[in-house]
């Protein structure tokens, strides 16, 4: 069975075109791969309280891709010799169309291979992220008490950020064909910008196939290799990010023994300084000097009292003192052509306010436009969950000698 198909990607693959590859040429990947994964049981909605009666369990989805690789003799190239990255479209069911809809998924990835097993398998990484379009949030019924989507205390906007990872093995019988098969976590949310939004993930597996064109393909190039700037100055390895991000938070507030979703949005703006120390040719360390101001927090302490004809609370603004925090996070970095993804944990150690206390952690996505220039879009998660945010901003890296 295996020669048989061994020998069927062959001829596919000689119709195709049986020329010389070019080192010097971009590679360009076409891909499909189906999904399944296992919804997480974090709510009574997809626990049962909904209009199915049942347990949803299950999210399906199929993907589109195309990516490309860097010349193998480009200097991209030689440094991330089996690098991808690309767009995907991607249209997911939740098998419950009516309450959450089946909404679309459109998204920048990227992927690497980790290690081989042999000229023909090995194993690799894949991250995707993006926007989602086309869920059916929670709606309320009409003056009349028609209608709406009351069940659905889980999605509160048509729009929500969409986040993949998973780890494949690939078979490349022939160096134009890869198949894949592994594992992968999804995870939907608005990142608080509105209510409802307790966050959909789910865990899964993966099968795919990609078709290679032009250049040498990712099958026949070697691993990345550990580059540790051997005779470079400790000060060349070592960049400064600066990055300035806003975003915007829907809170409620809990006074009494009631809670009270407030109208309007309220504002987040931050600044990071976060110098970096380059390790090997796709890892940077660093710790960081993370400033927040949060407009949304410590609003239950300036409570003047509620309206209950209205259902809606009165309060003072805060000082800017109570909503202004800085703290130190611990970073690591991916780095990898155009993309990097940084995680960070960190605490803060200035602030008045209770909610700014305790630890947070970081993750965030740079799309590079320049060297130095990039956008900057992740997200904050506190675990007082008080402060939650989305990160959506620009950053500067100064001293960048370990690209030259």
């Amino acid at each position: 069975m295996r020669r048989l198909l061994i020998y069927v990607l062959f001829l596919v693959s000689m119709t195709a075109g049986a020329a010389e590859k070019d080192s010097t040429a971009f590679v360009h990947r076409v891909g499909l791969d189906m999904r399944a994964a296992y919804l997480n049981q974090s709510h009574d909605f997809f626990r049962g309280k909904n209009a199915l009666g049942r347990p949803m369990k299950t999210i399906l989805s199929g993907h589109a891709q195309y990516s490309f690789m860097f010349p193998a003799d480009s200097p991209l190239g030689r440094m991330y010799p089996n690098a991808y990255q690309g767009i995907g479209v991607a249209s997911y069911s939740f098998l419950n169309h009516q309450e959450v809809g089946t909404p679309t998924a459109v998204y920048v990835f990227q992927g690497a291979r980790i290690a081989s097993f042999g000229p023909e398998l090995s194993l690799g990484y894949e991250w995707n992220f993006g926007a989602s379009f086309g869920w059916n949030p929670y709606a309320p019924a009409d003056k009349d008490g028609n209608g709406g989507n009351l069940a659905n205390l889980v999605i509160g906007t048509k729009v929500n950020a969409y986040v993949n990872a998973g780890l494949m093995l690939s078979w490349s019988p022939v160096p134009e064909w890869t198949l894949s098969a592994g594992l992968d976590y999804t995870h939907f949310s608005n990142g608080d910008t509105y209510f409802p939004n307790s966050g959909i993930d789910g865990l899964g597996g993966r099968v795919g196939v990609v078709r290679s064109f032009n250049g040498i393909p990712a099958s026949r190039r070697g691993n990345m290799r550990w580059n540790d700037f051997k005779g470079m100055k400790f000060a060349d390895r070592v960049s400064v990010d600066v990055i300035a991000y806003g975003a915007w938070n829907a809170e409620n507030v809990q006074y009494g023994d009631k809670g009270y979703m407030l109208d309007g949005k309220f504002g987040v703006f931050g600044l990071h300084v976060n110098p970096l120390y380059r390790i090997s040719s796709f890892l940077r360390v660093g710790p960081s000097l993370d400033i927040q101001y949060n407009e949304g927090v410590n609003l239950g302490a300036h409570v003047v009292g509620t309206d209950p004809d209205e259902n809606e609370i009165r309060f003072f603004r805060p000082p800017l003192s109570e909503q202004l925090a800085a703290g130190l996070s611990l970073r690591a970095e991916i780095q990898m052509p155009i993309f990097s993804v940084n995680l960070g944990i960190g605490h803060n150690i200035l602030y008045k306010c209770e909610e700014l206390g305790g630890i947070y952690n970081f993750v965030a996505l740079k799309a590079f436009v320049t060297k130095s220039l990039f956008a900057h879009v992740g997200f904050k998660a506190s675990y007082t969950e008080s402060s939650n945010n989305l990160m959506l901003g620009i950053g500067w890296r100064f001293g960048n000698n370990a690209e030259d």
